[in-house]
């Protein structure tokens, strides 16, 4: 007899992937099951030891996904906010999805809306938006466009592995640079130093702004968290390159995982500061719809001894719950941990000079340009 699994469920984590799953999206009207009916393995007498499957796979476990990249024409670029707890009204992501494999990411839920799996499916089936900076000039002219910081970075990565191909986020900081419009950058990864030459003159015009989001400095939980992001010491030394050429830069401790990452909250921070860094903030884990199950399941094949105490910690800041949706709170949590976190990230803030002053970028040098083939309008 068979073995019936849900749709993606794996013995073992796949190497160099976050999610250990691959559950449908909530919106799918159709449920798939993986059969194992022996082939994979050998299943007759004397094929002891034979090995099945294709393309070369080793027959210990089911194939690695391949990461597919669907180029896509987006109708429009900007988005709008109007979250209160978010400290931006405009946003740019130029991809879907994102390679890094963050397994707690908050943007994992929208590859539902897909028909695609917020699982494997939201780390391997990226789609890459390749008409972004055409869009992005054609809605900085028009008339209506009143201009604010556009955020890099407030879903998926910008700077992600596919980047170094596509080189979308790049087209677009070059048609912000143009306007002399404000940005600023949240990213993983060191290729930001990559557009060093486009930074730099940005920043010394007071028009930007980068932070390097970093949850933990330990190397073994952030290889499991993140597995394709850049290692947090290098991310580090991406804050000291960036700051020795006038760009202003933050670190965003993020997200901080009770029982997991908490107690390294201070480390960060001080090697932050020591590297460079001026500004910091931090998020506490948000597991909203399908993540809950998928960082449930993460939990229990890499910290099974953990798993239990670090969601008994992620209730204690929510209130019981497992996740809060509400505007504030579900940045910072509630209750005595969520304010004994603030109140040693506050601490450890005001010992290395962190947050001391807040930068305002300057919204008045932007000039529009119009499309080619338009005249400029100054």
């Amino acid at each position: 007899m068979g073995l019936k699994t849900v749709t993606g469920e794996t013995a073992s984590p796949t190497k160099g992937r976050g999610a250990t799953r691959n559950p449908e999206g909530r919106f799918e009207t159709l449920r798939r099951e993986v059969f194992d009916d022996g082939w994979r393995h050998g299943s007759t007498e004397g094929d002891e030891g034979g090995k099945g499957g294709d393309g070369g796979e080793d027959s210990d476990g089911p194939p690695r996904p391949q990461t597919q990249v669907t180029e896509e024409r987006a109708r429009s670029i900007i988005s709008r906010n109007q979250s209160p707890d978010v400290p931006f009204d405009l946003s740019i992501n130029a991809y879907r999805g994102c390679e890094h494999g963050c397994i707690y990411c908050y943007a994992r839920p929208s590859h539902a809306y897909l028909d695609l799996s917020p699982g494997l499916d939201f780390e391997t089936r990226l789609f890459a938006k390749t008409n972004a900076a055409q869009l992005l000039q054609e809605e900085l002219a028009r008339p209506g466009y009143r201009c604010s910081p556009i955020s890099l970075g407030a879903n998926t990565d910008p700077y992600q592995p596919i980047e170094r191909d596509y080189r979308i986020t790049r087209q677009i900081i070059e048609v912000l640079a143009q306007c002399e419009h404000p940005l600023t950058i949240v990213t993983k990864s060191a290729l930001v130093e990559r557009d060093l030459d486009l930074l730099a003159p940005l920043a010394a015009k007071n028009l930007l702004q980068v932070f390097l989001s970093c949850a933990t400095l330990d190397h073994d939980i952030a290889r499991k968290l993140e597995p394709r992001a850049t290692a947090p010491m290098r991310r580090m030394q991406a804050i000291r390159r960036l700051s020795a050429h006038g760009i202003p830069c933050g670190v965003l401790v993020a997200p901080v995982v009770p029982f997991l990452t908490d107690a390294g909250v201070e480390a960060v921070l001080e090697r932050a500061a020591a590297a460079g860094a001026k500004s910091a903030g931090y998020i506490v884990m948000r597991l909203p719809y399908e993540i809950k199950d998928l960082f449930k399941d993460w939990l229990s094949h890499h910290y099974p001894l953990k798993a239990a105490h670090v969601m008994s910690g992620v209730r204690a800041l929510r209130d019981g719950k497992e996740n809060d949706p509400s505007f504030g709170s579900r940045m910072r949590g509630q209750g005595l941990f969520a304010d004994l976190l603030k109140a040693r990230f506050d601490s450890a803030c005001r010992r290395l000079g962190l947050n001391r002053q807040r930068l305002t970028l300057d919204t008045e040098r932007f000039r529009p340009r119009a499309p080619s083939g338009q005249l400029d309008l100054f």
